[in-house]
């Protein structure tokens, strides 16, 4: 499927027609090539003529400092201790500390017209980067962060009123603020008093995916075997547990299957306990995630119904999430069964893809999985719907829109021009 323009011609023609293409630089504080959103921006901005660099966070040695991917250029910050630090939070401490520093120099080394900060730990690097060169700042949020970061670091969560704080001045400073979910936008404007926050959602581009039997063959379990999926990181506010205690009431023929990890280790051999002491080995079955991002879709259609199960109580940040996973379901015609979640819910109430459960109580659960594996009509429409909510309307190529549009009016009210 082909795009729209993404920006206006004569705000194209005056990027692509400078002396040098206008350059952005975004940070990330993790690995960039396996953060398909920031992929996702960075490439957007590419393909509409701008000079696009992110500079992240690399703990293996073996990686080159730099490398192109995508048309976009990779610098990496080696920090081998960057994950295994977290073990200790003087460590984790003294490393981030040592990591700001080094984030800070390769900021401004990188000479950008442009500074795009990628969730709230690359904020204040990028912020004093842009302040010293007085350039433009983009500040793209993946959480909320309200009231409080939800992070298993002690001291960030004890640094919880400093931070907001801090984000009731930084934010209204910003070019421009985006935000991966319309009620995070919201929350976010009326918390930090922003007159606009730019909505563009995680959402993967267009494909058409056929469907398959990965799931069952790598299992080795029978065609016939109906498969409830969760596909995504394994945190503790995510419902996991809930996913895992529900296995128990599913009927005969039915499994449901977790493909993820995460970075507590800890909580993931808790998981693995709790399969054993529920009984609930032979119907529930987690599996690696995909290595390659590209192919998770291959698996995902192999699915009958996809899962997004998290405690609406458990924090403001998860009732308000919309997370990738609604719409990689959506992208392969999976349908989707759901908790009360606010921005979950208006999409699959809006585009008619999946289900509601009220409770989130096991049973419930189990019992909501069963009756929607045993309506084959049901699963068969909202299938139809999912493929035809991804087909017009949520495709990465239309969402996209928003970001370009947000740098377009930059360009222009800000007369950015290359410094280069």
């Amino acid at each position: 499927m082909k795009s729209a323009p993404l920006l206006d011609n004569a705000v194209k023609e005056k990027i692509m027609t400078a002396k040098a293409p206008i350059k952005v630089c975004m940070h990330i504080l993790r690995d960039a090539r396996n953060d398909v959103r920031s992929l996702r921006a960075g490439t957007t901005l590419v393909q509409e003529g701008f000079d696009v660099s992110i500079i992240d966070v690399e703990h293996d040695r073996s990686r080159p400092v730099k490398e192109d991917l995508r048309g976009i250029h990779l610098r990496h910050l080696i920090i081998p201790a960057w994950h295994s630090s977290r073990r200790s939070e003087i460590r984790f401490f003294i490393t981030s500390l040592h990591t700001f520093m080094l984030s800070i120099t390769w900021l401004l080394q990188s000479r950008a017209d442009i500074y795009h900060a990628t969730e709230l730990n690359a904020l204040p690097a990028c912020c004093i980067a842009a302040a010293l060169r007085r350039k433009p700042l983009v500040y793209e949020a993946y959480e909320l962060h309200i009231p409080y970061p939800e992070t298993s670091v002690v001291f960030w969560r004890r640094c919880g009123k400093l931070i907001m704080h801090y984000l009731a001045i930084v934010l209204p400073r910003c070019a421009g603020v985006i935000a991966t979910t319309p009620l995070y936008a919201e929350e976010m404007k009326k918390r930090f008093h922003l007159r606009e926050v730019t909505l563009a959602r995680n959402i993967p581009p267009y494909r058409i995916v056929e469907k398959n039997n990965l799931l069952r063959r790598h299992l080795g379990i029978s065609a016939e075997i109906r498969i409830a999926l969760y596909q995504g990181r394994l945190q503790r506010n995510r419902g996991i547990d809930k996913i895992i205690r529900a296995a128990a009431f599913l009927e005969p023929g039915n499994m449901i299957v977790i493909i993820g990890d995460g970075p507590d280790k800890a909580y993931q051999a808790c998981l693995g306990s709790l399969i054993v002491s529920e009984g609930v080995a032979d119907r529930i079955k987690i599996i690696p995630p995909i290595p390659v991002y590209e192919e998770l879709l291959d698996w995902t259609v192999s699915a009958d119904m996809g899962l997004i199960l998290y405690t609406p109580g458990y924090s403001l940040a998860v009732k308000l999430i919309l997370p990738n996973k609604l719409f990689e379901y959506i992208m392969a015609g999976v349908p989707v069964l759901a908790t009360q979640l606010d921005a979950v819910e208006e999409v699959i109430k809006t585009y008619d893809v999946g289900c509601i459960v009220p409770s989130i109580e096991a049973e419930d659960i189990g019992t909501a999985i069963n009756t929607m594996l045993a309506d084959r009509d049901m699963l068969t429409r909202l299938s139809r719907n999912a493929l035809d909510a991804a087909r017009h309307d949520l495709y990465w190529e239309k969402e996209s829109l928003q970001i370009a549009q947000l740098y377009k009016d930059i360009v222009a009210k800000f007369k950015v021009k290359s410094t280069s």
